[in-house]
């Protein structure tokens, strides 16, 4: 069975506002007070590395120590309010229902660690809704090598014909290295940028979908 596999944050839901959230418990320890903001949803996305970066670059404190001290801090964090404003994005289950109605397995492919994904995913009540879950610390590697893919894709259908649904630069590059189309979502913060990316495909509306996964998967273009 063929498959289509998603990323999760950014992708599937806005996480942003948690994840935002769980930064600035870092900030405010190191004295900095709330440092984030909306405006920085597209460095949540890029996940904990990312939004530490950004604050301490800000503080001009920069520094590969403090990230390493406060990663685990934010985890912590993160993990005691996964949940307060995250939302799936619209159309996204929807769409994952007729993807299975037609014939295709689903699953997840995420670099957020393992035991977070499933523990937000449960929380929303979509878990059951794919067939697999690979995070970050699933493998000894991660997105932007293919491994992970690949693996989703085995547990969801038992092959590695696939394509990647996804809203960053790491899931273009990983479908690449894999082989498959990539399709990258437009309505996330970093949507303006996604064509720069040449993806196989830009996805707007969820809507539009479950027609551009019958057209690769069964027209052969993920081969």
């Amino acid at each position: 069975m063929t498959s289509v596999i998603f990323d999760l944050d950014g992708t599937l839901a806005d996480t942003s506002g948690d994840l935002l959230a769980a930064a600035n418990v870092c900030f405010r320890d190191m004295g900095a007070g709330d440092l984030l903001t909306a405006a920085d949803a597209g460095a949540a996305l890029r996940g904990g590395r990312s939004m530490l970066t950004l604050g301490l670059t800000r503080l001009n404190r920069m520094d590969e120590a403090l990230i390493t001290k406060y990663y685990p801090i934010l985890l912590e964090a993160y993990d005691g309010a996964i949940d307060l404003h995250t939302v799936m994005y619209p159309g996204a289950m929807d769409a994952v229902e007729a993807i299975r109605a037609d014939g295709f397995a689903v699953g997840i492919c995420t670099n957020k660690p393992a035991a977070l994904a499933e523990k937000l995913l449960k929380s929303l009540g979509v878990r059951d809704a794919f067939a697999s879950m690979i995070g970050a610390d699933t493998l000894a590697v991660r997105k932007p090598d293919p491994a992970p893919l690949f693996e989703a894709a085995r547990q969801a259908g038992g092959s590695e014909t696939c394509i990647l649904i996804g809203d960053s630069d790491t899931d273009r590059n990983t479908a690449r290295a894999a082989g498959v189309p990539s399709v990258l979502v437009t309505f996330g913060p970093s949507g303006d940028d996604m064509a720069a990316l040449e993806p196989e495909a830009l996805l707007h509306d969820y809507v539009d979908l479950p027609a551009m996964a019958r057209r690769f998967l069964r027209t052969g273009a993920a081969a």
